[in-house]
């Protein structure tokens, strides 16, 4: 999937579906599909996980790409996380 617009600051161009989707998560009515679809569009698209930061013509064009991306890492962490192991003593 090629990004449209390479600028790391540019918003996303969403469409009425991905409205509805992140609107119904927020109500907390969307279906189970609904949800896995608007978590993939919040991961792939909005936080741009999965694309290169590195903007060569601007490292704060990379440094904003950077931050945007750290989000969807953080999210798909979460994904991978087994919650029962978060809530036990930390080992030092």
């Amino acid at each position: 999937m090629a990004v449209k617009n390479s600028k790391a600051y540019a918003p996303v161009e969403n469409t009425s579906t991905h409205a509805r989707l992140i609107q119904a998560l927020n109500r907390g009515d969307a279906t189970p599909q609904m949800q896995q679809d608007a978590l993939k569009y919040i991961i792939n698209t909005i936080c741009r996980t999965y694309d290169m930061s590195y903007h060569p013509e601007s490292d704060r064009d990379t440094s904003f790409a950077e931050g945007r991306r750290f989000v969807g890492l953080q999210l798909v962490k979460l994904l991978s996380l087994l919650p029962d192991r978060l809530d036990q003593p930390k080992k030092e």
